[in-house]
């Protein structure tokens, strides 16, 4: 088993865009000849787009783009330009009239991080389709990472700059990849040394609180934490596999979450993942699910990891000592 880069799995392509004035931004993965999805939500509070399709139950069989974006909910808006740019290609569900593209999305919130007013839209999903052509991989400060912090529990004032990640690794023919934005509640945790390395701060600006230990201390209070969460991604494989079996692949990637941020999927975040197939390489569900979990594991530490300090919030290169 070897690291490779995400951008080198066949059949897909990444693009990003982002307006570090917000900042915010958005990132797509673009699957031209389509591909098999699955998804899975698990947060409380989330932002999604196009996945009751996703379920095997229903008529489409494949999607041809992702869109994981900030601004929340304005964020969506971002899809239009993705659509745009995938029907001027002729590409999507063909509805004899012209082909319809089959866009899912979810979108984190990044409203409370510098200028508000400042979202994804149309536009920004446009330019981050051209940007795809580029097939450039990109971790740290950028597309639906711009604007991602962590560690909120005790307010924005504590809270350490997230991003976007990726990581993929290839057995044999088979490559199983995450991208992930990572916009937690809680800490990020490094499973190399079991440690915080991202996460809510003490007063002194140096050391972890512990989200979940702060958590427990006030845990007869019923507080609204809505303070802008939510870690968003997607895995994809060359693996050969149906919707179904991407549904569950999906679903097996959030023990990655569950490895990596303490706590994962709560009332606070809007955690998605999706997954999509998009190559013919025979490999066992269970072996891609247990992958992907470890794929997005390392792609969110990878994003943590990567990101700069912007306005008031610190990165994890400036405590990387800690």
């Amino acid at each position: 088993m070897k690291e490779i880069t995400f951008n080198s799995i066949e059949g897909m392509k990444i693009g990003n865009s982002q307006k570090l004035n917000g900042p915010t931004g958005c990132t797509v993965l673009v699957f031209e000849e389509g591909a098999p999805a699955g998804v899975d939500v698990r947060g409380g509070s989330p932002g999604t787009r196009e996945t009751d399709l996703l379920n095997p139950v229903n008529l489409v069989d494949k999607i041809h783009a992702v869109v994981l974006a900030g601004g929340s909910a304005f964020g969506l808006d971002a899809a239009g330009g993705v659509m745009q740019y995938l029907e001027e290609k002729s590409i999507g569900f063909d509805v004899s009239v012209t082909k319809v593209p089959i866009v899912c999305g979810a979108v984190l919130f990044d409203l409370n991080i510098g200028n508000f007013r400042v979202r994804p839209d149309k536009a920004m999903g446009y330019e981050a389709c051209k940007n795809s052509e580029l097939n450039l991989c990109k971790n740290g400060n950028v597309g639906a990472g711009a604007g991602a912090t962590v560690g909120k529990i005790l307010g924005n004032e504590h809270a350490m700059k997230g991003g976007l990640g990726t990581f993929a690794i290839q057995i044999g023919e088979l490559k199983v990849g995450a991208v992930v934005a990572v916009n937690c509640l809680g800490d990020v945790i490094d499973s190399k040394n079991h440690r915080i390395i991202a996460g809510a701060l003490n007063e002194d600006g140096k050391s972890f609180a512990g989200t979940e230990k702060v958590m427990l201390e006030r845990y007869s209070e019923k507080k609204n934490l809505f303070s802008g969460n939510t870690t968003i991604g997607a895995v994809v494989t060359n693996g050969n596999f149906t919707k179904t079996q991407m549904n569950k692949i999906a679903s097996m990637a959030h023990n990655g979450y569950g490895r990596a941020i303490r706590p994962a999927h709560s009332m606070f975040d809007g955690d998605t993942i999706f997954a999509a197939s998009c190559g013919k390489v025979e490999a066992d569900l269970s072996v891609v699910g247990f992958l992907a979990a470890e794929v997005m594991e390392k792609a969110i530490v990878r994003a943590v990891k990567s990101a700069d300090s912007i306005l008031e919030y610190k990165s994890y290169k400036d405590l990387k000592y800690v």
